[in-house]
């Protein structure tokens, strides 16, 4: 009997504020049905200077522990999937080992592919118990990232903040993954990057289109060609979603690949895709979180209908590299769906004014906070974790 191996909990952590972008064009005096209809986005997270890639994190880590019910004890591995990574050498997964209060048996560590880093960390658990070495323990994976555009620019609207984490073990709860049948595609592309002096990434919007299509032909080719006549149909697909508008692309595209038209393809769109946008589409885009913000809308929504059924889904990153991978909706998952209250974390939100927006902006471009030497050490309790600034020492200290 083959080893079960997937995701057994998911949970967010998303910021505290957001923008409508209805809002945001008015301001920006462009017609709503633009930003609404042609990205297919209603709403964008904002991150607070204190809501950085390891607060977003950390709060999505503590609470997949917490609604899940696993001990921290028990995770071997934990990995951290981000383009917004807080130091050159101290991963965010070496604040994630003490905020979540990990064991030093755990092993630490980051993935950076663009949006695709979250999917290798994912992976690269799943091989880890394929392989024995989680030796019955679990592997907790984590994506967090702030999708950051220049203000007034094209991309704005595109912007986006949170973080999905992602418990991984045998036997899982919620999602089996077809383990070892993946579709891989990489090449070397210049459709998005971010330099080391910015915090703002750069785009070729248009090329990266082209790209992320190509990427998800040669990964859906590869896939299928590693499926059998005994293989059930997938019912539902989840894709990489910078904005909601790119998943019609890509599902129109992958239908036309198994010859239906565009119109049957377009006609399958809302069955199939839909209801694994109702979240993203509340935050935005969240690079590498985004795939699994679409898997956490999917199974809270919909996995009443498609226990026992077969789901796909496509990683994309720019650069590029993407996979296509399919997975089980195991027995069970409705209900265990429901007790993980996925959706919960975006009940606490405030709604910004493009004035706020702004002003949050303008914090975010200067340097990190001070922290005040000789103040006592913060202790994490039951709250929000919230990145409180840098020590002397160029320390960074979370509270």
């Amino acid at each position: 009997m083959s080893l079960s191996i997937g995701i057994d909990a998911i949970a967010l952590g998303v910021p505290r504020g957001y923008v409508q972008l209805t809002d945001l064009a008015e301001a920006r005096g462009v017609p709503p049905e633009k930003y609404r209809d042609g990205l297919g986005v209603e709403q964008m997270a904002v991150a607070a200077a204190d809501e950085d890639a390891v607060a977003l994190a950390a709060n999505a880590a503590r609470r997949a522990l917490s609604v899940s019910r696993t001990k921290p004890a028990d995770i071997g591995l934990c990995i951290v999937g981000t383009e917004t990574a807080v130091d050159h050498s101290k991963p965010v997964a070496a604040f994630l080992h003490g905020l979540a209060g990990l064991p030093p048996s755990c092993r630490v560590f980051e993935t950076k592919h663009a949006c695709f880093g979250g999917t290798a960390g994912l992976l690269n658990a799943i091989d880890w118990i394929a392989s024995g070495s989680a030796r019955g323990r679990a592997a907790m994976v984590i994506c967090t990232d702030i999708a950051r555009y220049q203000l007034r620019s094209a991309a704005e609207p595109t912007q986006g903040a949170g973080a999905v984490a992602m418990i991984v073990r045998e036997s899982p709860r919620l999602l089996a993954f077809d383990v070892g049948r993946n579709g891989s595609y990489s090449r070397d592309v210049h459709d998005f990057w971010r330099p080391l002096h910015a915090k703002e990434g750069i785009v070729d919007g248009h090329f990266s289109v082209d790209c992320y299509l190509a990427a998800l032909e040669g990964a859906y080719r590869e896939w299928l060609s590693l499926q059998t006549a005994k293989d059930e149909a997938p019912v539902r697909a989840c894709y990489h979603v910078p904005y909601g508008k790119m998943s019609r692309k890509a599902h129109r595209h992958r239908k036309q690949i198994d010859g239906l038209t565009k119109e049957q393809a377009d006609a399958s769109f809302e069955s199939e895709v839909g209801s694994s946008l109702i979240l993203p589409n509340k935050i935005g885009n969240a690079y590498t979180a985004s795939l699994y913000l679409s898997l956490a809308s999917l199974l809270h929504h919909e996995a009443t209908d498609i226990e026992r059924k077969r789901i796909t889904l496509f990683s994309y990153g720019s650069g590029c590299v993407a996979e296509f991978f399919s997975g089980r909706v195991v027995e069970g998952a409705a209900a265990w769906a429901r007790e993980l209250r996925i959706d919960e974390p975006l009940n606490d939100r405030t709604r910004l004014t493009v004035e706020q927006y702004e002003r949050v902006r303008g914090l975010d471009t200067q340097a990190d906070p001070r922290f005040p030497d000789g103040q006592p050490k913060p202790v994490l309790n039951g709250g929000r974790v919230k990145f409180l600034g840098v020590d002397s020492g160029e320390r960074r200290v979370y509270g």
